[in-house]
């Protein structure tokens, strides 16, 4: 496609390259879909020959008012959709109080001088006297070798002018396994604070893909080095450090919590099962209390964590629906398998951890199990082999008494009819009695055994 995309710009006698991302991940041997092209003159005409030379195949979007287009088309041989980006070449200039630039037609040079990174300054000439030949006037290649992130120009500049690039430095450090260059972290550090102009939309777009990457602790632990942490996301700042009483210390809820993340990154690509990862202990500040006798504890702070997930997720823009649900689930039961595997596995909390996940029980396991930090190997072996009991017990209790989602075979528009009842306080009272008795083991998931069982409840409640 890229050959056609030169006989066409040969064709319009415009020079054309393609660059950044696609580029640099072509030697890293990184899978990339998306393709930026620049083009020395009208992007969007090009995009319009490109789409006509590839017919009903390719879709065609124009931003006039961007200047830019897309033809997006499908590569039948991979099962994946090829989305071209074609801009203009193009300088830009900053004002202080926002990271929108002025834009004016420009050289390739002008481009790539107001490229991020040197990694994505990496510019291949499409036309065919040229075709392949690349244009590297930053050494981004030698920085890839050195798996390192470097500013093409001045880094204070760069980050100054648009302050994302910063979460952008880290996000890559992150997602490819580099480090950022001294000039490069010294840079974000004194300009931090210019964070602020970032909407937390954007700021979120990034933490997204940080949270995605192999190891999204590389990411967190640069954004509290730097200085961006605290001033991001305020919760997580206050999960660091150790306090000290009496010659007892808590271990670092931070470094817990990071390590917990990689476990789970092992095991789980689900972004918001990483998400409840990140802030399953987020409730130890505030329920973080010194008693004489057992030292310090943190009683409650699934609960406390769990209430405290809907604010964090209005201050950082995050969904405000089924997604913060789940998140708050997680935090709230993630302790619930640990205490299981320290107690004897009985049959009634196991159906009550059953009945209380339901269909994300299996991403809970997952949580707790990466939970498991401790450095005591024998105490690690342990708690795996117990969590290995609770987890057969579940597959026995779940053919058994199907309790996963269930719903209590006797519902209250039974009830209300049975007794000749309207609708009142002792009607959910009953309801809940069956199901209590239900998940205790009392009765068996079964309809009749649930209506003699709410017959004899009501009588003991002389409601017959």
């Amino acid at each position: 496609m890229l050959h056609l995309v030169g006989e066409e710009a040969d064709r319009m006698g415009l020079e054309c390259y393609v660059i950044g991302g696609w580029v640099r991940d072509l030697f890293l041997q990184r899978e990339s879909n998306d393709i930026d092209i620049v083009v020395v003159g009208s992007g969007i005409e090009l995009a319009q020959a490109v789409a006509q030379r590839l017919g009903k195949s390719a879709h065609l979007s124009v931003f006039k008012t961007y200047g830019t287009a897309q033809v997006k088309k499908r590569d039948r041989r991979k099962g994946v959709d090829i989305e071209l980006e074609f801009v203009g070449a193009r300088r830009e200039s900053y004002r202080h109080d926002s990271r929108n630039p002025i834009v004016e037609d420009g050289t390739l040079e002008e481009d790539q001088n107001r490229r991020d990174f040197t990694i994505n300054a990496l510019a291949i000439c499409l036309n065919a006297h040229r075709y392949g030949e690349l244009i590297d006037p930053f050494d981004g290649m030698q920085d890839m070798r050195d798996c390192t992130i470097c500013t093409p120009l001045d880094p204070d500049i760069t980050f100054s002018d648009d302050p994302l690039r910063m979460m952008r430095a880290i996000r890559f450090a992150s997602q490819l396994g580099f480090f950022l260059s001294e000039e490069t972290f010294d840079a974000i550090v004194r300009n931090k604070e210019r964070i602020a102009i970032i909407t937390r939309e954007r700021i979120v777009d990034e933490l997204h893909k940080i949270m995605l990457s192999r190891r999204p602790s590389v990411g967190w632990v640069l954004l509290d080095k730097t200085g961006l942490l605290p001033l991001i996301f305020p919760e997580l700042a206050q999960l660091k450090g150790i306090e000290t009483k009496e010659g007892k210390g808590h271990k670092d809820v931070w470094f817990h919590t990071l390590q917990v993340l990689d476990n789970l990154a092992q095991t789980s690509d689900s972004l918001w099962l990483r998400w409840a990862a990140l802030l399953h202990d987020i409730g130890k500040p505030k329920s973080k209390a010194w008693d004489a006798h057992a030292g310090w504890t943190f009683r409650n702070h699934n609960y406390i964590g769990a209430k405290m997930i809907p604010k964090i997720f209005k201050a950082m823009k995050l969904p405000q629906n089924e997604k913060m649900d789940y998140v708050v689930k997680m935090v709230d039961l993630h302790m619930r398998p640990i205490n299981l595997i320290e107690d004897t596995v009985t049959d009634s909390a196991v159906r009550r951890l059953l009945f209380e996940a339901g269909d994300d029980i299996e991403d809970l396991m997952k949580l707790c199990d990466a939970d498991i930090t401790s450095r005591n190997e024998e105490k690690v072996d342990r708690f795996h082999k117990n969590y290995m009991l609770v987890r057969q017990k579940m597959v026995e209790l779940e053919e058994r008494d199907r309790i996963r989602n269930f719903q209590p075979p006797v519902r209250g528009e039974e009830i209300m009819t049975v007794l000749k009842m309207e609708p009142c306080q002792e009607v959910g009272m009953l309801k809940s009695a069956i199901k209590d008795a239900i998940l205790d083991g009392v009765i068996p998931n079964e309809h009749e055994a649930a209506l003699q069982y709410m017959l004899d409840k009501a009588k003991e409640m002389g409601l017959i």
